[in-house]
This record gives structure tokens, C-alpha cells and sequence, in this order.
């Protein structure tokens, strides 16, 4: 049974797995089960939350995963402080989280699980923005941005109000979209509703006519019938999100790997163990249930062999992975 530390998704497949958590110990759990922290990424959480749910039905209530949401660099605070086991994270870790992990001596195993394509979203009234450009989104989201009309935003547009939702300053998700639309990591203006909580900008998109927002695919796919989303020309025309444009890598710049990271004390533990090689070996049917893209079979596998390996660190030394392909993250994870 899933508990969170912070909220719940509480919004269509979602809903179902919060409604199971009006107790913190059901009757099926023991008192004395073990207990797996997790905690991080809203983007991430749907995944671990359906193989959290799923793990402890299989375990039998001898394991307890608690997956909260306080957003990447929230729950990277948390994890480089020692008090969660394992972090979602929708960007890779930082320089500076890097840091404040090693002051802390806490070492940890890097662990891509799934694709997701970042969306741009606009309201179910909204006839005019069919496509976006790069440029365009710039415009809007850059820092000191005064756009606030869509017929600001391109000649033609409507005379109405622009209402933006997005990510919250400690969401791997605001990290990647500043870098890959502004050109650098938390650079954005900042008179938008902004939040953590992915649900929180669904909702105000879904009310406002004038709305734009961004979160991962997953609230989107979640909430069709009150969002629409909207195509990204990056110079090569529009290109809608979907499991097909991520993979073949003409939905840039806004796909991206997303992560779960693992305390490697924690790892040696025999319910943290189990629950990593449960999590790889379920990863493709839970991804694609959530409306993500997996990764590759053969990928999890290598995954799987560099949590068994002990592999420690990250791949992208501090780095954003802006514009990384499925291809080019395999290659990453192969030669290390």
C-alpha cells in the first residue's frame, strides 16, 4: 500500500491507488514490514508508484514503499541527506547535488527507466495554437518576458489574455524546459502559477481558455478530454508528442531520459534489492501503463547488470541530457 509523504495524484489511474491509501498500515501489512523511502519527481511518480503497488501485492505485506512527491530537487535534498532510499528525478543530478551528496557520504547508482516526451499543453477552447515553435516559446517563457496575449505571440493569434502554468523551481521538469527552451537551467520569468504538483497545472490549464502550460506526457494522457496538446516545430516542421516521435528522435527538444536514483547502502539491503530488480524487470509493461516510453528489453537488462555491478556515479557529470535519443542514452550506458 502506497503511502506519500507529501500528496497524491489524485486524477484518473492515479486515483485508484490513492483511494487505497486511507490507511497508513492496512490489515494485510505488518507492523514490523520493511520500509523502502522514496521520494522526488511527480513525473517520475507515476511509474514508481504503479511498481510500488504492484511490488508490495507481490511481497505480501513483508515490504512497505513510501513514495512522496517533492519534486526533483526536493527530493535530491531529501536523498543527499540520507533520508529516503531511493530519489525519482525527471533530469539527471546536478553539480551542486553532487556535492551535497559527497559531504554527506552518501553514494548513490544512477538508473534510467523510462522516455517521457515534456508537453506543451493549451486548453480544449484554445483553435489558434496548433504548433509552437521553439522561438516562440522562448519568447513567452524567457526571463523578463512581458508577453501576455496570444496575439503577442504570433501575428494572427487572438486578442486574449495568455495564462501560464508550469513547473515549480524545484521540478527536474522547470530544470530541463528552462535548459532546452531558454538555453539555461531555471532561467524563466516568473509571474506564472507554478507548482511541483503536476495535478495543480492540469487543473488550471483545464480552466482558463487563454491557458498554456508544461508537465510530462503522463498528465496529459491522464487528462485528454480537458487538455490539448500542442505540436513543437524545432526548425523541421511540428512534431506532436508521442511514443513514435520519441523514439525515433524528432521530438526535440523536449524528450528526455527520466531516473531513479539509489542510495547504494540502501542497495544492499535485500528489500531495496528486490525491489530494484522488480522494478527493471517490470519497468516496460509499467511504463507503457502509465503512458511513457520504455526503454528498450535489452536496455533494462544492462540496467539491471549495472545496479548488480554496484556501478556508482552518473554518466552525465553534473549535466542536463538536453536532446539525448533513446540511441544515444544506450550508448551512454553501455560504455560506462
Amino acid at each position: 500500500m502506497l503511502t506519500s509523504a507529501k500528496r497524491y495524484a489524485p486524477l484518473g489511474i492515479f486515483a485508484a491507488v490513492a483511494a487505497l491509501s486511507a490507511s497508513l498500515i492496512p490489515p494485510t501489512l505488518s507492523q514490523e514490514a520493511a520500509t523502502i523511502r522514496i521520494d522526488g519527481s511527480s513525473t517520475v511518480y507515476p511509474v514508481t508508484e504503479a511498481v510500488a503497488e504492484a511490488f508490495q501485492k507481490a511481497e505480501g505485506g513483508k515490504v512497505r514503499v513510501t513514495v512522496g512527491i517533492s519534486g526533483t530537487g526536493g527530493g535530491f535534498k531529501k536523498f543527499c541527506r540520507g533520508e529516503t532510499d531511493i530519489s525519482n528525478a525527471s533530469r539527471p543530478i546536478l553539480a551542486k547535488e553532487m556535492e551535497a551528496c559527497k559531504a554527506a557520504g552518501v553514494r548513490y547508482i544512477e538508473l534510467p527507466v523510462a522516455y517521457d516526451a515534456l508537453t506543451v499543453v493549451v486548453n480544449p477552447r484554445n483553435t489558434w495554437a496548433k504548433s509552437l515553435t521553439v522561438a516562440e516559446l522562448k519568447k513567452i517563457w524567457e526571463p523578463g518576458s512581458t508577453i501576455n496575449n496570444w496575439n503577442q505571440v504570433r501575428k494572427g493569434f487572438p486578442n486574449i489574455p495568455l495564462k501560464l502554468f508550469g513547473a515549480g523551481a524545484d521540478s527536474g521538469t522547470f530544470d530541463y524546459f528552462t535548459e532546452a527552451i531558454n538555453g539555461k537551467a531555471k532561467a524563466s520569468r516568473k509571474d506564472y502559477t507554478a507548482s511541483e504538483d503536476d495535478n495543480v497545472l492540469v487543473q488550471g490549464v483545464s480552466r482558463e481558455r487563454g491557458a498554456l502550460g508544461y508537465f510530462g506526457y503522463a498528465y496529459y494522457a491522464e487528462n485528454k478530454s480537458k487538455l490539448k496538446p500542442v505540436a513543437i516545430d524545432n526548425g523541421k516542421g511540428p512534431v506532436m508528442p508521442s511514443e513514435k516521435t520519441v523514439v525515433d528522435g524528432t521530438y526535440q527538444p523536449l524528450s528526455r531520459p527520466i531516473f531513479i536514483y539509489v542510495n547504494a547502502k540502501a542497495a544492499q539491503r535485500p528489500e531495496v534489492k528486490k525491489f530494484i530488480t522488480y522494478y527493471l524487470n517490470n519497468a516496460p509493461a509499467m511504463v507503457k501503463k502509465v503512458k511513457y516510453v520504455p526503454l528498450p528489453a535489452s536496455a533494462y537488462k544492462t540496467v539491471l547488470a549495472n545496479f548488480n555491478k554496484n556501478r556508482i556515479g552518473t554518466i552525465f557529470g553534473g549535466k542536463e541530457a538536453v536532446g539525448l535519443t533513446i540511441n544515444e542514452l544506450l550508448s551512454l550506458e553501455a560504455k560506462e
